[in-house]
């Protein structure tokens, strides 16, 4: 299916609802659509040795967060290679930057760098089919959507809501492959043989989170955290809320409205 326009995107959920289900079929449908993770980007920075991935891995190393702001530029790093997106009078530190931090700035000065150019900087987007994505990992929270708002225009936000017990359901029968991380459920994808892999044969394991106490305080956690972010992009008039209680139900839903937003003439 070919999109008539640039679909900007954001999916929400509670952990366990499948988001990566979705994005993964999402893709396979919409051929245009590119994942952008901001967990990926900082791995990459941090193995290819980057000044702004040297920054971070040394605030991660003190049990600091990589704050906002490099996980931001991290992103508009991406989207400016990818040639979706342009800033003027900003230093790209990408992953073909050079590894040696001596012609460049600390972390703290990167980040007050950032901060500061944020506030007068335009950037321009494309609008062209090509530049769809799903943007991964962040926003996570109101206030960093606000920062988001500022350099990306996001034209959708899927919200997938699946009723807390039914996922808590789904975790509890859920095992895993640990050398691989084939994942089975007993529920809908059960193994070939019980507690066996089917391509080894070797034996199932649990993970130790997987316990219904471990996730229902996730699942509280994620809900207190996550209604001020959905309230936010309610006022901006681009959630969308998908109700469901299988990943199958839900995907057929979220195909038809991303279709009829983005394929349209």
């Amino acid at each position: 299916m070919t999109l008539r326009r640039a679909a900007r995107v954001i999916l929400v959920g509670a952990p366990g609802v499948g988001k990566g289900t979705q994005t993964e079929r999402l893709m396979k449908r919409f051929p245009q659509l590119s994942a952008i993770s901001s967990g990926d980007l900082l791995r990459d920075n941090v193995r290819n040795r980057t000044p702004l991935g040297i920054a971070a891995e040394s605030k991660m190393k003190s049990g600091a967060l990589v704050p906002d702001s490099m996980i931001l530029r991290l992103i508009i790093n991406e989207l400016k290679s990818r040639g979706w997106l342009e800033q003027e009078n900003i230093m790209p530190y990408t992953l073909n930057s050079s590894a040696s931090t001596e012609a460049f700035p600390s972390g703290d000065s990167l980040e007050e760098d950032f901060l500061s150019s944020m506030g007068t900087e335009s950037f321009r987007f494309s609008d062209s089919p090509s530049a769809s994505f799903i943007l991964d990992g962040f926003p996570r929270t109101a206030g960093q959507a606000r920062q988001v708002d500022d350099l990306i225009p996001i034209n959708l936000v899927v919200n997938i809501y699946t009723p807390p017990e039914i996922v808590i359901e789904r975790i509890s029968s859920r095992w895993v492959h640990a050398p691989s991380g084939r994942v089975y459920n007993t529920t809908f994808n059960a193994p070939k043989v019980p507690g066996r892999d089917d391509i080894t044969g070797e034996p199932l394991t649990r993970r130790d989170d997987d316990n219904p106490e471990i996730w229902n305080a996730r699942l509280k956690s994620f809900e207190k955290l996550s209604l001020p972010l959905l309230e936010h992009y309610d006022r901006m008039g681009v959630l969308w809320t998908v109700e469901g209680n299988s990943s199958d139900e839900i995907t057929p839903r979220i195909i038809k409205e991303f279709a009829r937003r983005f394929t349209a003439d």
